[in-house]
């Protein structure tokens, strides 16, 4: 498999990537319980036969796991997750690094864009690269960072340290906030990067020397996972009128600005008059929503469950009559991709209520899968809650289409015979899913 060698500003000679060469995910954090996409795709490349070993630039914070953590074989390296906790490491593989082919074209990278971001994070990057490049094992032949801001700045003076090649993966925050200038350098210098939205490909590809760099990849979801409840005669006779049996909504997040749920609040203010109770399981403080809730005499309506793993999460589902994420694009730019815990919802069978931001027009077709509201708008939010709310028919028709789709168009495992393809796995197989044109009219629809 015959791959650019990473450069600075470009593509510089050929390099070939040994077969059957191990990949260092570069990950900002493992195990998280909010990234199940990055396990279910490591422990699904691994079940394919990539030699896959992961690099944390963080220790794990969240209290649980999801099962798929315990089911991944890679072993676990942390770097410093700041550079004065562990002064001796840093040290030492300064002095390895700078006996590095590719150390001074490293550093001048740094330094570049230093100028543009002169802060204490770029200085950490460029300390826990050495410390990456200083420690790495021989059989290692790629580096795969996941997300591009932080850990592919580390990927990328890695990888130049080293001469090994390097891709990436690109999300939701890092694709809308990292400047245009920083994703313009990266995406110079690695050989493939993937992305989950068309909207997302749209966005980087314009910023690519060769748009052909960028490749949209669904994540998928694994449907053995989340098998469908069996849902009886009386699961979605609910309508909204009844206090006894109220319509039960739930919410998947975490509680940050781009999720909205401050507007869901808001809206559900104005429903007071229909019986419901909101179930929200996601980490976050949930301060400044819970007294949003008591200033609109709404508070004992909610449940606040925090962070669950996902086998709780997968009952919370169960229990639901209607899902509802109202994502909205942050102040900073910061926005969704294509939200895993919608596929969960449809999984399923529930009814999903959502908004036009990024990726998720690219899954719940309006009308017919799901609804979709502008984001930021809670009048349009509290009248589409109200339909759905008072209409148990609606939420059962949209479920189960939302069900059928999430089958035919987002299984996972499409995904990852394109991953695997491009890591040199599956020559034989497409490079990576093509956006539909289906795809690109629903991102031009929604001004994405």
């Amino acid at each position: 498999m015959t791959l650019r060698t990473p450069a600075g500003g470009g593509g510089g000679a050929a390099a070939t990537v040994a077969a059957g060469a191990a990949v260092a995910f570069v990950l900002k954090g493992y195990p998280r319980l909010s990234e199940t996409f990055i396990a279910q795709e490591i422990l699904g490349l691994e079940r394919r036969g990539l030699d896959i070993r992961i690099v944390s630039l963080r220790h794990p914070t969240d209290p649980a796991r999801h099962p798929v953590h315990d089911e991944i074989a890679a072993p676990v390296r942390y770097l410093p997750e700041y550079l004065h906790d562990e002064p001796g490491r840093v040290l030492r593989n300064w002095r390895r690094a700078r006996r590095l082919p590719g150390y001074r074209a490293a550093r001048a990278a740094w330094l570049a864009d230093l100028g543009r971001d002169p802060t204490r994070n770029r200085v950490r990057r460029f300390g826990q690269a050495m410390v990456l490049a200083g420690e790495l094992e021989p059989g290692v032949g790629r580096l795969h960072a996941h997300f591009l801001h932080t850990p592919a700045s580390v990927t990328r003076y890695a990888s130049l340290m080293t001469g090994l090649p390097w891709s990436a993966s690109a999300h939701a925050k890092d694709v809308w906030t990292t400047p245009e200038w920083e994703i313009a350098r990266k995406l110079a210098g690695l050989d493939w990067l993937v992305t989950c939205t068309e909207a997302g490909r749209a966005h980087l590809s314009a910023l690519a020397p060769d748009p052909e760099t960028v490749r949209l990849v669904y994540h998928g979801l694994d449907l053995a996972r989340f098998p469908p409840k069996e849902r009886g005669e009386n699961d979605a006779q609910a309508d909204g009128g009844d206090p006894a049996a109220p319509v039960t909504l739930l919410s998947i997040g975490r509680i940050v600005p781009k999720k909205g749920f401050d507007v869901l609040v808001a809206a559900l203010g104005s429903l007071a008059h229909l019986d419901w109770r909101w179930v929200h399981v996601g980490g976050g403080s949930a301060r400044a929503l819970q007294a949003q809730a008591e200033a609109l005499g709404i508070a004992g309506r909610i449940d606040w469950r925090g962070a669950l793993a996902q086998t709780a999460v997968l009952d919370a589902l169960r229990a639901a009559d209607l899902f509802v994420l109202p994502s909205r694009i942050a102040p900073d730019g910061d926005r969704d991709g294509l939200p895993n815990v919608l596929m969960e919802a449809h999984s399923q069978g529930l009814a999903c209520l959502s908004t036009t931001v990024s990726g998720i027009p690219e899954l719940i077709e309006d009308g017919a899968t799901g609804l979709l509201v502008p984001p930021g708008d809670p009048a349009a939010l509290a009248e589409a809650l109200a339909r759905l709310i008072g209409d148990p028919a609606m939420r059962t028709r949209l479920g189960n289409a939302g069900l059928k789709r999430l089958r035919a168009r987002f299984g996972h495992e499409a995904g990852l015979d394109a991953l695997a393809a491009l890591f040199g796995m599956a020559r034989d197989r497409p490079a990576a899913d093509a956006p539909s044109d289906e795809a690109r009219a629903r991102v031009a629809a929604s001004g994405s």
